[in-house]
This record gives C-alpha cells, sequence and structure tokens, in this order.
C-alpha cells in the first residue's frame, strides 16, 4: 500500500509538468519538443584557438577578435567593412539561432550603417550590402541605424529582405520596393544586452524577435509565412559596413539550436489529453492537490499498518510462546502507545 501510493504520485503528479511545459513553443498544430545545440554555427568567447583561426567560423575584411569582449566587424571610423561567415551550410530543417550584438560609438546623432545577418547559398563575398554582396540568394536581415532618405517610420530599423540572386538592393530607399517584413526598436546603446532570435520552420514561416527593452523580455519584430522562405542548407553569416557615419559593430555570441518538432498526430496519455483539453490552470492546480492528499493519505495508512504489524512482533517472545517482558510498566506502556494509532 505504502508503495503504491508512492508509485502514484510520482506516475501522476509529474504529468501537469510536461503537458504544461514552461519551454515549449507552440506553433500552430506543432510544438518545439526539445533542442540540440549546433556547434558547427555557435560561436562565443574567446572565439578562437591557439592558431589564431576558428574551426566553424571565418572571418576577414576590416573586422578583429577581442578574445574577451567581442568579433569586431567594424571599429567607428568611416569606410569600414567585416563579416564573419560559418564554413558549413545549416542543413537542420528547423533551427533557431540567436545572435548577442553591441553597436556602439561617440556619436548620438549620426552613426551607421548598420549590420547584416545572413542566410544565403554564397558565402565571404564582400560587396556594397552592409558589407557583403548584391543580388544575393537567400534572406538578409539589416539591422538599419542611417536612413538614407525620409520615411514614415523610425530608425535604427530591423529589415528583412528575400533575394532571388537577380533582384539588386536599393540603397537609395534602404530597401523599400523588397522588403518581406520589418519593424523599428532603439537598440543601439542599450542598458541591455542586445539579441536577436530567428526561429525558422521548414515550409512554414521564418520569425524574428529581438530583445533591447529588458533582459528576457523579447519583442515581436516580423513573421513570414512561406513554404520557401529560407534557400536549402543555407549559409550563416554576419557582416557590417561604414561610410561617411560609423560605429562600432561587434558581435558578442551567436548560438544555433536545432528544433526537434513534435508529431502533431501524437496522441499523449489520457489523463494528460483530459488536462490539456480543459486548458484551465484552476484545473491543473487542483488535480495536483487532489494527486498530493491520495499520496499523502496513502503514506499515512501505510505506515500506521507497518507499525501495527511491528507491535504485534515486539508483544510476542521467541517462537510465540508469550510475552518478552513481564514488567507491567512496560507492558502498560507498549499498549497504550499502540492504541494511539
Amino acid at each position: 500500500m505504502l508503495l503504491g501510493g508512492v508509485l502514484a504520485f510520482l506516475s501522476l503528479g509529474l504529468l501537469p509538468s510536461r503537458v504544461w511545459a514552461a519551454g515549449e513553443d507552440k506553433l500552430a498544430n506543432k510544438t518545439i519538443d526539445r533542442t540540440v545545440s549546433l556547434r558547427t554555427h555557435s560561436i562565443y568567447a574567446p572565439y578562437i584557438d591557439q592558431d589564431l583561426q576558428n574551426r566553424w567560423w571565418d572571418f576577414g575584411a576590416d573586422a578583429y577578435v577581442n578574445t574577451n569582449k567581442h568579433i569586431r566587424l567594424t571599429r567607428a571610423r568611416p569606410s569600414q567593412m567585416g563579416w564573419l561567415w560559418s564554413r558549413l551550410p545549416i542543413t537542420s530543417s528547423n533551427f533557431i539561432m540567436e545572435v548577442e550584438f553591441k553597436f556602439s560609438g561617440d556619436s548620438s546623432h549620426l552613426f551607421g550603417d548598420g549590420m547584416a545577418v545572413w542566410f544565403t547559398t554564397a558565402r565571404a563575398q564582400p560587396g556594397p550590402v552592409f558589407g557583403s554582396i548584391d543580388n544575393f540568394n537567400g534572406f538578409g536581415i539589416f539591422l538599419d541605424t542611417y536612413a538614407n532618405s525620409r520615411h514614415s517610420y523610425a530608425f535604427p530599423r530591423i529589415v528583412g529582405i528575400k533575394g532571388d540572386g537577380k533582384t539588386s538592393y536599393n540603397v537609395g530607399t534602404d530597401g523599400e520596393p523588397n522588403v518581406a517584413g520589418a519593424c523599428s526598436a532603439n537598440y543601439r546603446r542599450t542598458n541591455v544586452a542586445t539579441k536577436l532570435k530567428v526561429t525558422y520552420i521548414k515550409e512554414a514561416y521564418l520569425d524574428v524577435k529581438i530583445q533591447y527593452k529588458a533582459w528576457d523580455e523579447w519583442s515581436d519584430c516580423f513573421t513570414i509565412q512561406g513554404a520557401d522562405v529560407l534557400p536549402p542548407a543555407p549559409f550563416l553569416g554576419f557582416s557590417a559596413m561604414t561610410g561617411d557615419v560609423f560605429d562600432n559593430h561587434d558581435i558578442i555570441s551567436v548560438t544555433t539550436h536545432s528544433a526537434v518538432l513534435s508529431n502533431p498526430s501524437y496522441q499523449r496519455d489520457k489523463i494528460g489529453a483530459i488536462l490539456e483539453a480543459e486548458g484551465s490552470s484552476f484545473v491543473v492546480k487542483a488535480a495536483k492537490f487532489f494527486i498530493l492528499v491520495g499520496a499523502l493519505l496513502s503514506l499515512f495508512y501505510g505506515a500506521r499498518a507497518y507499525y501495527r504489524r511491528q507491535n504485534r512482533g515486539m508483544g510476542m517472545g521467541i517462537g510465540g510462546m508469550g510475552p518478552m517482558s513481564r514488567t507491567p510498566g512496560f507492558q502498560t506502556t507498549f499498549y497504550q502507545d499502540a492504541k494511539r494509532f
């Protein structure tokens, strides 16, 4: 009975925590059950090995590495350009990429031009679009800090553009004719770590969020629906450029995870399905409460039965021939205690 109560508590008491797991992201009728780190597409301090290289990444042009702080793509000087590219393509169908970055400089009014995050078929080719080539094939996310023309929205800005390998990026209009998604966010010179998170689900969508207001507070930027948002097996890259105006453009860290999705047709066990269908935190709390009460009652009655058996055994001599002690005080005290149970 005691063992049954413990097993009931373990098997049922943990169920709600699985159904309402805090780390699960709902994606239409799918769920990210878990993530697997992609070391080939992650980088963090000290960034390089003893040969001053990185096994999975290349950097070049004006970029340089400070092993204690960052990879600086450009310094706060005119006409700078730098890049950081993965050596291998991303082969995962679904992934989450998170980059921590920092833009800084002496000026609070004039600064630029910005940085780009790339998911493209080609890699490490310098050019005029935030330090990379024009007519790119893939998807670019531009963290644009300088407006080249008048707009109805504010800068700094995050702009997503899908490239077909033929269409040129219009610098004069900040890519306006080809923007697939965008948002304005003041991510320059903030008091918290600035991060960009890109979640890609194959044949579903690409979602972009940014952290710049407070720690672990993610603001939605844009979501692009579609079956072919990214090309198959794109390279991951970062590039930055300065012109007459300038900034320090730093990469602090890049972490990429492959996302493993749940099967939408998978049927959870009956109790979990009932709780999930209710969708109510009250139901979950009530279920946990009754499970806990049942487990405690099982433990109580199991312990009571156990001590009764022990007490009966202590009242008999060897071979069941009689009481172990003839001392009246001992027997009286013993049976009085037994009655309390």
